[in-house]
């Protein structure tokens, strides 16, 4: 296949829902051998109140968003999907402006496009659904830690997909798990190369809850942090964990998997944490039977600055097997957490919860021990009102 022309003529869509230039607005993007008419028929099953907009892809051959080279899906021409990217942002620049949230969700040769327009401007979208696809990693598009950092990013798989290489479902969904800083949704089907009914009504939850939380909290920035500041810290900056990252569960109640805290640390940490001022202990209210809360009383913080903002609890260690923490975190910290390997995005961040609800990773050393109270004193000063 000869790489894309690098002009296109005007976008083919086909519409449905809102017609209010201001609504919110997703992108349905479809695969190979597929057209707009076929994947705006996802759109009725989708929340009402939102505009859809099903773009054809601007190249014939394949019948799909058929930047792909030699060997199928999987292999990106980059000079063609630049041209194509460049393409489809004249025409959303113009029917949605900056404001105007927009969520890209895209199936097999889609979820591709999408996954590349997302990683190529994270900031310009509101979310990203990437279906029974791969994240184009040949095709020059940025994929460095925690670049999509409170882009919250739906995801789904099936266990006997044989259309896309195995090796690039599992490598896209270990990065949008844990490297990306995208909190993110997964979900993983018994069949094959297609969207199933429980996918879809999952994927209808996800959206209307990411729209929701837009119109209640302004959007966390998104993308890779820089110059945040630690004043709980030795030398206001958080260090560098040593190490891979612990094994994480990606389902719901998400627990750390590997690499546990010492029985003895984890003592030490919630000592440490429960002798900050004004903290009460209680049995969690948000996570697994055993969690103990830290919960503030008299904190002036926003609601943002609480895992369970009417009880004012801002952090919890889960039970000795596992020994790690949630806590809130401004954003900016949050995603500097993530990106410095301390923890990982609650996959509801963003969504159902506050952008910057993340898990802590256990200590591992006294010397993790410290930094770990001082992450968590970090929000407790955020809790506080500091």
């Amino acid at each position: 296949m000869s790489a894309a022309p690098t002009t296109f003529g005007a976008p083919v869509v086909a519409t449905h829902g809102s017609d209010d230039p201001a609504a919110p607005l997703v992108v349905l993007l479809h695969g190979r051998g597929s057209n707009e008419q076929e994947i705006i028929s996802l759109a009725p099953h989708l929340p009402g109140g939102v505009a859809y907009a099903a773009v054809r892809a601007p190249i014939a051959e394949g019948g799909g968003y058929a930047w792909f080279a030699n060997r199928g899906i999987g292999r990106p021409v980059a000079s063609s999907l630049e041209a194509t990217m460049s393409w489809f942002r004249t025409w959303l620049d113009d029917v949605a402006p900056s404001g105007r949230p927009v969520v890209l969700v895209g199936f097999s040769g889609g979820a591709a496009f999408a996954g590349g327009l997302a990683l190529a401007d994270p900031a310009r979208y509101a979310g990203a659904a990437v279906l029974h696809g791969t994240l184009p990693f040949d095709a020059g598009v940025p994929v460095e830690p925690s670049r999509l950092s409170h882009l919250p990013v739906f995801v789904a798989q099936g266990e006997a997909d044989h259309v896309i290489p195995r090796e690039l479902l599992d490598r896209t969904w270990r990065y949008l798990h844990t490297e990306s800083g995208a909190p993110t949704v997964g979900r993983r089907d018994p069949g094959g190369h297609g969207i199933t009914a429980a996918t879809l009504h999952r994927l209808a939850g996800w959206v209307a809850e990411r729209f929701l939380h837009l119109r209640a909290t302004p959007a966390a920035p998104v993308g890779a942090p820089s110059g945040v500041r630690w004043p709980t810290l030795p030398g206001g900056a958080l260090p560098d964990r040593v190490g891979p990252r612990p094994d994480v569960s990606w389902a719901i109640p998400q627990q750390q998997l590997s690499q546990h805290a010492p029985a003895d640390l984890q003592e030490a940490l919630f000592a440490r944490v429960s002798a900050l001022p004004g903290v009460t202990g209680a049995d969690s209210l948000i996570s697994v039977p055993g969690a103990r809360a830290f919960v503030l009383p008299e904190g002036s913080g926003p609601d943002d600055a609480f895992l369970v903002p009417d009880a004012r609890e801002f952090a919890h260690l889960h039970p000795g097997y596992d020994g790690s923490l949630h806590l809130a975190l401004p954003a900016g910290q949050a995603a500097d957490l993530v990106a410095r390997g301390w923890g990982v995005p609650h996959p509801w961040a963003g969504t159902r919860l506050a952008a910057g609800f993340v898990m802590l990773f256990g200590p591992r050393t006294p010397d993790e021990l410290e930094t770990v109270v001082g992450v968590v004193t970090a929000a407790h000063a955020a809790a506080s009102g500091g």
